[in-house]
C-alpha cells in the first residue's frame, strides 16, 4: 500500500537515507541490524570507504536466500579497491551481545524495533547504545500519528509488529537513550504526503544518535572479555579483493600496463597508416600533374632544363640531410614517442606511466620499473631502459628500415597471443 503512496517507495527512502549518511560520514565499520534480504548491504558494498560490513537477523533462511548476493563479482577482480572488504552475516538476536558487534562507527536498525516485545525493547537499548555502543545509529520505525493518513488501514502496519510508536514516545524512548549512554539525537524522518499536517510528522520516524563527546568519558557497561561467549551463528563470510595482497596488486598493474601498451600501440598504428595513405594519395595527384606537364617539358630549352634540375637536386640533398639528422625515427619527444624496433611497438614506460591508472598504482617510472621486474611476463634488455615492447600485429603496415632503433636499450613485455592476452584479464 505505502509503495503506490510515496515516490520512490518508502522503503527506498529509507535505504537513501542510510546511503546518504554513509556518504557524508565515511564510516569504515557499519553493522545492519535486522538485515533481512541484505538489501540495505547489497547497496552498501560499492562504498570504498567501508572496510567492513556485517549483517544480523534471526532468521537464518531469509539471509541463505539472498546471502550469495554479497559475493565478489568479476568486476572487482579486474578493478581491486585499494583496501579489502570484509562482509560477514550472522544470524542471532539483537538482544544478545557478541563481542564481534563492537566497535563500529555505523549501527542501522530499519523497521526492527517494533517487531521486539515491549519487554526487550530495553534490553535492545543496552546492547546497542551500552555494550556495541558505535560511534553513530540510525534507528526507524512506523509513526503511529501516520496512520490515519493510510487509507484502509486499521490496527498496526505490519502482521509482525508488537507496538508502533506515536513520535512522542519515539522521542521520549530516544531521549532516554541519550542521557543514560551519552548520545546525542537529532530527529527527521521520510515520507511525507501533501497537505498533511507539519506536526503529524514523518510516516517513517528516525533518530540519528551520535556519541557525545562534549562531556569527556562516556558510561559503558562493563565486560569480561574471558568469559564472553559467541552467541551468534555465522552464515556468511568473504574478503574481497584489494590492491593490499602484493599478488593481486601485481597483476593489476601489470594488466593496466599491458592494456595501455596495447591501446598506445593501435593508435600509434592507426596514426601511421593514416599518413602512409595520405602519402600515397600526394604520390598519385604528382604522378598526374607530371603526365600533363610532360609536353611542356619537352618544349623547355636546353638552359630551362639545366636549371630546373638543379633545384630538383638540392632539394633533394636537403631533405637527405634532413632524415640524417632525424636519426633511427627518434623524434624530438625521446622516449616519449613510441617506435619501431625489428617487427615490435616499443612503448615507452615513461608515456604509459601518463595513463592514470598506471600513475596510481606505480607513481613513478622507477617504481614502475622495479614492479614490473618482479613479475614473469616482464623481461629486461641487457642494457635495461624502461621501454615496453608489443608485438606488432598489423601485418598490412610496411617499414620503413630507417625506423630501426637497434641502439636502444628496451624493456620487454613478453607479447601475448590474443587468447592469451583475454585470459589474463579475465582472471
Amino acid at each position: 500500500m505505502m509503495n503506490t503512496i510515496f515516490t520512490p517507495p518508502l522503503y527506498i527512502q529509507r535505504y537513501e537515507f542510510v546511503i546518504d549518511f554513509v556518504k557524508k560520514n565515511k564510516p569504515k565499520k557499519v553493522v545492519d541490524l535486522g538485515c533481512n534480504d541484505c538489501t540495505l548491504l547489497r547497496k552498501l558494498k560499492f562504498h570504498k570507504e567501508i572496510e567492513l560490513l556485517a549483517g544480523l537477523d534471526i532468521d537464518c533462511a531469509v539471509i541463505r536466500d539472498k546471502m550469495y548476493e554479497l559475493a565478489p563479482i568479476p568486476t572487482d577482480y579486474l578493478q581491486p579497491g585499494d583496501h579489502p572488504l570484509t562482509i560477514e552475516l550472522y544470524q542471532g538476536s539483537v538482544t544478545e551481545r557478541d563481542p564481534r558487534t563492537k566497535g563500529f562507527d555505523l549501527v542501522t536498525s530499519i523497521e526492527l524495533i517494533e517487531h521486539l516485545q515491549l519487554e526487550d525493547v530495553d534490553r535492545f537499548t543496552e546492547v546497542v547504545f551500552g555494550y556495541m555502543a558505535p560511534v553513530a545509529a540510525i534507528i526507524s520505525t512506523p509513526n503511529a500519528d501516520f496512520n490515519p493518513l493510510l487509507p484502509g488501514l486499521t490496527g498496526f502496519r505490519h502482521y509482525d509488529h508488537k507496538f508502533e510508536w506515536t513520535k512522542v514516545e519515539f522521542q521520549t524512548w530516544a531521549l532516554k537513550v541519550c542521557r543514560e549512554f551519552g548520545y546525542v539525537v537529532a530527529f527527521t524522518g521520510v515520507g511525507q504526503i501533501p497537505a498533511q499536517e507539519e506536526s503529524i510528522g514523518f510516516c517513517s520516524q528516525i533518530g540519528v544518535f551520535q556519541i557525545d563527546r562534549s562531556g569527556g568519558d562516556v558510561p559503558r557497561l562493563q565486560n569480561n572479555v574471558a568469559e564472553e561467549h559467541l552467541p551468534y551463528r555465522v552464515l556468511y563470510n568473504v574478503v574481497y579483493p584489494s590492491l593490499c595482497d602484493s599478488n593481486i596488486f601485481q597483476r593489476t598493474l601489470v594488466n593496466e600496463v599491458l592494456y595501455w601498451a596495447e591501446t598506445l600501440k593501435r593508435e600509434w598504428l592507426e596514426e601511421i597508416r593514416g599518413v602512409g595513405e595520405e602519402e600515397s594519395e600526394q604520390t598519385d595527384e604528382e604522378e598526374g600533374c607530371s603526365r600533363e606537364g610532360m609536353d611542356r617539358e619537352e618544349s623547355q630549352t636546353g638552359e630551362e632544363q639545366a636549371d630546373r634540375e638543379r633545384v630538383e637536386a638540392g632539394g633533394r640533398g636537403f631533405e637527405v640531410e634532413n632524415e640524417e639528422v632525424g636519426g633511427e625515427g627518434k623524434t624530438d619527444m625521446g622516449q616519449e614517442e613510441l617506435y619501431r624496433e625489428g617487427q615490435s611497438v616499443c612503448v615507452p614506460l615513461v608515456r604509459l606511466c601518463s595513463c592514470p591508472r598506471v600513475q596510481a598504482l606505480s607513481g613513478t617510472v622507477q617504481r614502475l620499473t622495479k614492479f614490473l621486474l618482479e613479475n614473469s611476463r616482464v623481461q629486461l634488455t641487457n642494457d635495461g631502459t624502461a621501454v615496453v615492447l608489443v608485438d606488432s600485429d598489423d601485418e598490412d603496415l610496411e617499414w620503413d628500415e630507417n625506423c630501426d632503433n637497434t641502439g636502444t636499450c628496451s624493456f620487454l613485455v613478453s607479447s601475448m597471443e590474443n587468447e592469451d592476452w583475454e585470459t589474463e584479464l579475465g582472471q
